[in-house]
């Protein structure tokens, strides 16, 4: 299993996040079934199937000893998401500018901390999607440029005095990243196709379309006097996907009836309204698909999504030192502190008294300490994965994650501690019966 700094590393976009984990699962001995055939399942089998090829969704299935696949009495969901505020890349991206310096056009994904891009080295990640047999049939490549390609520069303080008084940033002026000056012999349009072409050897004209994404090449790192902090791109939401990774990696078959989940969205961070977000009744498909091939009656899988529970896992607003009147004065999680139960009066969280109550216990058990989030009432919060995908079945289940600074930011940081001790909460949720 790769380590959370490795699995940060490789994981530059949502597509590249999906591909880790997928080889991490078959590695672990989990079987690819492709959601356009049919599932043959068999007692114990650990299977997986993708969507869009930025969501994935994990199971065990359980073995009762008798080799016939019966439909499981319940099931245990670890749910968390593949994608991270950024830039991705528009079509006809090249920009010709004074100079022949190029830039490319980009359009901000989710709510990052714009100024917090600037000055980075940066890449080109993502799916290009390429010329098939047939125009119904084209095929599918990723591509990731491993080395700093563009940089987004920031004008000096010397044009705006002001700026450290609070600066007003234009996402479609100030956020464009440069490429470099245009050699003379090089024509601006299709510049990107032709990159991408070389990175892959194909011919550019079968270059279709693309998913780019840009991506700070900094590296994950330890950080701080004692090296128990971590600092990276992607912690939110990618710290917990890798939690819950390790955790299902490292679960063996049920003899309870107890059908083990793990459920990695796409899409959280716009609404998850898409066919690979939580919004959508993908989680529900695969389900009922899994009830379908041990032939049981549609009152079995409703019996079922009564008896079960969801661990939302999408991470939490650490206690800021410098800024603690911006949180509650009482449910306010430190880093180390263990991993965080979050709470919403407004229901903009599934966590009620109940699911709070059965986290903490399996926290307890484990000799976890848990710490709670409330919002500042003066402050507005988001919401995550849990309340929405409730919306497609109704599941008893808590939102929570790891305390983490900084969210949104192109860098953030967050406790190497929390993180071991979410993974072991994470498998003793797991081994409930």
């Amino acid at each position: 299993m790769l380590s959370l700094k490795e699995f940060l590393d490789a994981s530059v976009v949502n597509f590249w996040a999906i591909d880790t984990i997928c080889h991490q699962l078959y590695y672990e001995g989990f079987h690819f079934l492709d959601a356009r055939k049919q599932w043959d399942l068999v007692p114990g089998g650990k299977y997986y199937t993708l969507q869009n090829g930025t969501a994935v969704i994990a199971f065990i299935v359980p073995d009762s000893g008798d080799k016939k696949l019966h439909a499981p009495d319940r099931f245990h969901i670890i749910s968390a998401h593949s994608d991270s505020p950024g830039f991705r890349v528009k079509p006809k991206c090249e920009m010709l500018g004074e100079g022949r310096m190029l830039r490319l056009n980009t359009e901000v994904y989710g709510g990052p901390i714009l100024y917090t891009w600037f000055d980075r080295p940066l890449s080109l990640a993502g799916r290009v999607i390429l010329r098939g047999d047939d125009a119904m049939h084209p095929v599918t490549r990723l591509v990731r440029f491993d080395r700093p390609m563009l940089t987004i520069p920031h004008l000096a303080i010397h044009f705006n005095r002001a700026v450290n008084e609070g600066n007003h940033l234009s996402r479609q002026r100030d956020m464009l990243p440069v490429v470099g000056t245009l050699p003379e012999d090089e024509k601006p349009e299709g510049w990107l196709c032709r990159q991408i072409a070389a990175e892959l050897e194909v011919k550019a004209e079968d270059i279709l379309d693309y998913d780019i994404s840009l991506y700070d090449t900094t590296k994950a790192c330890t950080v701080g006097a004692y090296e128990d902090y971590i600092t990276s791109g992607r912690i939110d939401d990618l710290s917990m996907v890798h939690a819950a990774t390790a955790a299902i990696a490292d679960t063996q078959p049920s003899s309870d009836g107890t059908l083990k989940i793990m459920a990695i969205f796409d899409n959280e961070e716009t609404g998850s309204g898409t066919k690979q977000g939580a919004g959508s009744p993908i989680l529900d498909y695969v389900l009922r698909r899994i009830y379908a091939a041990a032939e049981a009656p549609e009152e079995k899988y409703l019996r079922s999504v009564s008896d079960s529970f969801m661990v939302s896992a999408d991470n939490a607003h650490g206690a800021h030192p410098n800024y603690m009147d911006k949180y509650d004065p009482t449910n306010h999680p430190l880093l180390g502190g263990g991993p965080v139960i979050k709470i919403n009066a407004n229901c903009k969280y599934m966590t009620d008294a109940d699911s709070a109550a059965v986290f903490a216990s399996i926290c307890k058990d484990a000799e976890v300490p848990v710490q709670y989030f409330v919002n500042h009432s003066d402050v507005a919060g988001g919401s995550t994965l849990g309340n929405i995908l409730t919306s497609q079945i109704p599941l008893r289940g808590v939102d929570m994650g790891a305390a983490v600074w900084a969210m949104h930011s192109a860098r953030e940081t967050a406790s190497l501690r929390d993180h071991e001790m979410i993974i072991r909460a994470f498998k003793a949720f797991y081994a409930q019966k």
